[in-house]
C-alpha cells in the first residue's frame, strides 16, 4: 500500500482520527483553517522543517521518532519565548509510494510530544513531493507575561542553561559512523528531552534573555550577544560529560566538549538572569555576561565549531 492508492484525503482521514484535541483548540482538522482560543491575545509562533537527508534518515529513526523530533524543535522555540505551546499546524510533503503507516506513525509521534504540554496538532496540509519534508508551526501562550527576547542580556547577568547539551550531537555522530549504542545518546538523538516548563517558569524569574539551542550553545549565545551587544563568556567545568558520552568520545576520537559546546538538537534552554536570582533546577550557571562582544570559552575564542550553519 501507499499513499498514492489511498489518495491524499483518504490519508488525511487516517491521519486526523489519531489525533486528539486540547482545550485551546476550538476548531481542530477538516475545515479551511483551525481556530484556537488566544486568551492573552497575544500568540507567540514559530516555524520549522525538516528534510528527508539533512535533518533525520529513515534508516536511523522511527517515524514517531522523527514525529517527536519535529514537535520538539518547534515547542521548544516557544518555550524560549517564555510562552506555553498550544497547538501546532503541519505540513507532509512526501513521495507517492510512501507507506500510510509512516505518515501515520508520524503522526503518533507528534501529537504525543505535543501533549506532553498540553498542546495539540490542529490542522495542515499535505502535498506529493520526491523529499519527505515536514514542516511545523507551532503556536504559544504567553500567559500575560512580557515576552523573552534575545535581546535583554546586560553585563553582569548570569548565563544559565536548562536541559542536556551534547547528548543529541554525540548520538548523530555514533550513528554516522554506523553504531547503535550508546542507547543514551542514540535515543537522546531520536527523541530530545526538552525542558519546556523551564521556558514560563524563566519568564517569572526575571530572566532577560532566552533561546531554544538547536544548532549548538556557543552558535546560539551567539545569538545573543549579538543581539544584545554584549560578551558572553562559558565556562567549560559548568559542564559534566556523562560515562556514556566519555566512552563514546574516547572510541571515535573525539572531544567531547566539540559536542556540549559545539552541538545542537538536544534543544535545551539557554537564558540570562540578573545576578540576584536564585536560580531553581533545572536551570544551572554555566557564564556571566561582560562588555563586549561574541563568546568566549574560560576567557578565550573558542578553536572549534560552535554549531551547526544549513549552508555550510
Amino acid at each position: 500500500m501507499s499513499v498514492a492508492g489511498i489518495g491524499e484525503f483518504g490519508l488525511i482521514d487516517r491521519v486526523t482520527a489519531r489525533l486528539t484535541h486540547g482545550a485551546a483548540v476550538l476548531l481542530g482538522p477538516g475545515d479551511d483553517a483551525a481556530v484556537l482560543a488566544a486568551p492573552d491575545a497575544r500568540v507567540a509562533a514559530s516555524t520549522d522543517v525538516l528534510v528527508e537527508g539533512r535533518h533525520f534518515r529513515r534508516d536511523w529513526s522511527s517515524a514517531r521518532d522523527v514525529g517527536h523530533r519535529a514537535a520538539a524543535a518547534n515547542l521548544a522555540d516557544i518555550a524560549a519565548m517564555g510562552a506555553t505551546p498550544t497547538a501546532l499546524l503541519v505540513a507532509l510533503c512526501m513521495p507517492a509510494d510512501l507507506d500510510p503507516a509512516w505518515a501515520e506513525e508520524l503522526a503518533d509521534g507528534l501529537a504525543a510530544e505535543a501533549g506532553t504540554v498540553g498542546a495539540s496538532v490542529a490542522g495542515g496540509d499535505m502535498s506529493a513531493s520526491p523529499t519527505l519534508t515536514i514542516a511545523v508551526t507551532a503556536l504559544g501562550d504567553l500567559g500575560g507575561l512580557a515576552p523573552v527576547l534575545r535581546s535583554g542580556a546586560r553585563p553582569g547577568d548570569v548565563v544559565a542553561v536548562a536541559g542536556r547539551s551534547g547528548y543529541a550531537a554525540a548520538g548523530y555522530t555514533v550513528l554516522s559512523r554506523g553504531f547503535r549504542t550508546p542507547k543514551l545518546l542514540v535515543e537522546a538523538y531520536r527523541r530530545p528531552e526538552v525542558p519546556y516548563a523551564a521556558g514560563p517558569h524563566a519568564a517569572r524569574l526575571g530572566a532577560t534573555a532566552m533561546i531554544d539551542v538547536s544548532d549548538g550553545l556557543l552558535a546560539d549565545l551567539g545569538h545573543v550577544a549579538r543581539a544584545s551587544g554584549v560578551g558572553i563568556d562559558v565556562r567549560r567545568d559548568a559542564f559534566e560529560v556523562p560515562r556514556q558520552m566519555r566512552d563514546a568520545a574516547q572510541a571515535l576520537g573525539v572531544d567531547p566538549y566539540a559536542w556540549i559546546l559545539g552541538g545542537g538538537d538536544d534543544h535545551a534552554l539557554a537564558a540570562t538572569f540578573p545576578p540576584a536570582v536564585a536560580l531553581p533546577a533545572p536551570w544551572r550557571e554555566v557564564g556571566r555576561v561582560a562588555d563586549g562582544a561574541g563568546v568566549t570559552v574560560d576567557g578565550e575564542p573558542y578553536a572549534g565549531p560552535a554549531g551547526w550553519d544549513h549552508f555550510r
